[in-house]
């Protein structure tokens, strides 16, 4: 049972999921959660399991080959190239997991710290205009 404050409709979203893929949302749910125990979960768009703090996260989004984790801060470091969609993106970047892929836990969890430290510093919008 998870320690944390979880969302019956993330579950009931996850629960439509090919097993492989499920296995990688509750991974990332963990990450998303280890990264900071005041995360919240919400369903956004009707379906999409999104993670929040003072400001989008990620959210979840199930495709037939692969899983996309949607990463909602363009200026978070990624310095171990999670990251393989939309690098050039204005507000969100993706990764994409296939398959039999292994998920690189410590990075995908900084990264998640970052987006988080960036939220409550305002946001990556106010941020980027920073000079």
């Amino acid at each position: 049972m998870s320690t944390y404050q979880t969302d019956p409709r993330v579950d009931a979203y996850i629960q439509t999921l090919p097993d492989w893929q499920q296995e990688i949302c509750r991974q990332v749910r963990d990450l998303v959660h280890a990264a900071d125990p005041e995360v919240i979960e919400i369903i956004k768009r009707t379906k999409q399991p999104y993670f929040t703090l003072n400001g989008n996260i990620c959210a979840l989004l199930g495709a037939k080959d692969h899983l996309n984790i949607f990463i909602y801060d363009p200026i978070a470091p990624d310095p171990e190239g999670l990251i393989n969609q939309g690098q050039g993106n204005l507000t969100a970047r993706s990764i994409q997991v296939r398959q039999g892929e292994i998920i690189n836990e410590r990075a995908l969890l900084n990264l998640f710290k970052a987006v988080i430290a960036n939220n409550r510093a305002g946001g990556w919008r106010k941020l980027k205009e920073k000079p």
